[in-house]
């Protein structure tokens, strides 16, 4: 009866240590969301674990519709195996109701993938009015400096704004025939790199995946990319975009204490009050 007892026991806790574990499968990535659906302005919190780790590769996320891909980004696995990171529902992309797909990609095997869907109520926001200097070459960008230069044909390029949630470029044109849009884009303002190397951008005119030319330097991307008739949105999405507010934000602040710093040492004032 003790013996029955005990395999019994056993039984039990190999089945809890089971259920416990990361159910891998077939695959050797597994992926969840804190929750399976989403309204406006909330965040997706993403969560999910590898088998085994793999020196020098990073981890893609994608999230799509039904109609095409609403972001794209790199992410890290940590010592642990694990990985997580946050995504806004809602956007200029993810605007439409319904259930939208996550895939993970680890490295180039085919079994290192994962996906899980969500549902999602759908966008209400209207769109913040778009802002942007052109001149018959070049256009400016909202927190860059740096400008984009371009040549079009078949219509007439209106802004580029960046979105930096998707680390992307939104390009609104207005179009009247089956044309070219080349852009030569400063790496300060877009850029799409991983572990340092050169990686592709993902271009989508109006929600669609679209292949495009480009030439490589080492200060610019110069993307050459055909849009149809009627074609309204082109947007370029890589893995960094301006704004970098933090990082001016730590310049702005560490030039400040050191200029405090010369001004106090020149006028010989003292930080401790004298009495």
């Amino acid at each position: 009866m003790k013996s029955q007892l005990a395999v019994f026991a056993l039984s039990a806790i190999l089945i809890a240590s089971i259920g416990m574990a990361p159910a891998f499968g077939q695959s050797s990535v597994v992926i969840a969301t804190d929750k399976p659906s989403y309204s406006e302005g909330e965040t997706i919190l993403v969560t999910g674990e590898v088998a085994q780790l793999l020196g020098g590769y990073g981890l893609t996320i994608t999230v799509k519709s039904d109609l095409a891909i609403v972001y794209i980004g790199q992410l890290t696995v940590g010592a642990d195996k694990k990985f997580s990171t946050t995504i806004a529902a809602g956007g200029s992309l993810m605007k439409n109701d319904g259930t939208y797909t996550i895939t993970v990609q680890y490295g180039d095997n085919k079994n290192n993938a994962a996906s899980t869907t969500f549902e999602f109520g759908g966008s209400t926001a209207t769109p913040p009015t778009e802002v942007s200097e052109i001149t018959d070459t070049t256009v400016s960008v909202s927190g860059s400096s740096d400008l984009i230069g371009y040549e079009i044909t078949g219509g007439k390029l209106l802004s580029i704004m960046p979105d930096v949630d998707a680390n992307s470029l939104i390009v609104s044109i207005d179009t009247t025939n089956d044309g070219l849009l080349t852009l030569t884009i400063p790496r300060s303002v877009l850029d799409a790199t991983i572990n340092g190397e050169d990686d592709d951008f993902f271009i989508l005119i109006d929600g669609e995946e679209v292949d495009f030319e480009e030439t490589i330097s080492s200060t610019d991307r110069i993307l050459t990319i055909a849009f149809p008739a009627g074609a309204e949105e082109i947007e370029i999405i890589g893995t960094f975009v301006v704004p970098e507010f933090g990082t001016i934000a730590a310049m702005i602040l560490a030039v400040a204490i050191i200029s405090i710093i010369a001004i106090s040492a020149k006028s010989k004032l003292s930080i401790i009050p004298r009495y």
